[in-house]
């Protein structure tokens, strides 16, 4: 597993959304994307961030960022989870990690002081043309996107 650092074109994906669409990442160039990767839906942690980027959606998008998560869910769970939390971004389903490990945000990690092989809650900022401008790995779920509109020069609202 290899992360992405600034400057790396994103390995593109193909992956299925919440509705049962088909999201391509060359489909997604011409603005600046936030993709964010965790471990599971509705689950304490990933709840915190997923609705910590629904709460700064505006703000992103004001900056030209749109926000896309990645996660191992199934569509109908991540419709479920959109659903409960009132997410307007599109959720992606990666169930065999191809994407997840491409993007560097799968592999061992630390959990409770055990290593494990998992998620790792990662977040990666593509330039319009699909370079990365920004790269964090085993970022912490809470304040995280707070610390990366400010990382982006972007005002909270």
């Amino acid at each position: 597993m290899s992360q992405l650092a600034v400057g790396d074109v994103a390995p593109d994906f193909t992956l299925t959304d919440q509705h049962g669409d088909d999201v391509r990442l060359q489909d997604l160039r011409g603005r600046g994307l936030v993709v964010f990767c965790y471990p599971a839906a509705m689950t304490p942690g990933c709840t915190t961030q997923a609705c910590d980027f629904r709460d700064q959606l505006d703000t992103l998008r004001a900056g030209g960022f749109e926000v896309v998560g990645i996660s191992p869910d199934a569509p109908a769970r991540l419709a479920q989870f959109a659903d409960q939390e009132q997410l307007t971004y599109r959720l992606l389903s990666d169930p065999d990690h191809r994407v997840l490990s491409a993007w560097g945000a799968y592999g061992e990690r630390t959990l409770y002081g055990k290593t494990v092989t998992g998620v790792i809650r990662s977040t990666v900022v593509l330039d319009p043309q699909g370079r990365v401008v920004w790269a964090r790995y085993n970022v912490k779920a809470t304040g995280h996107v707070a610390m990366l509109t400010r990382e982006l020069g972007l005002s909270a609202s």
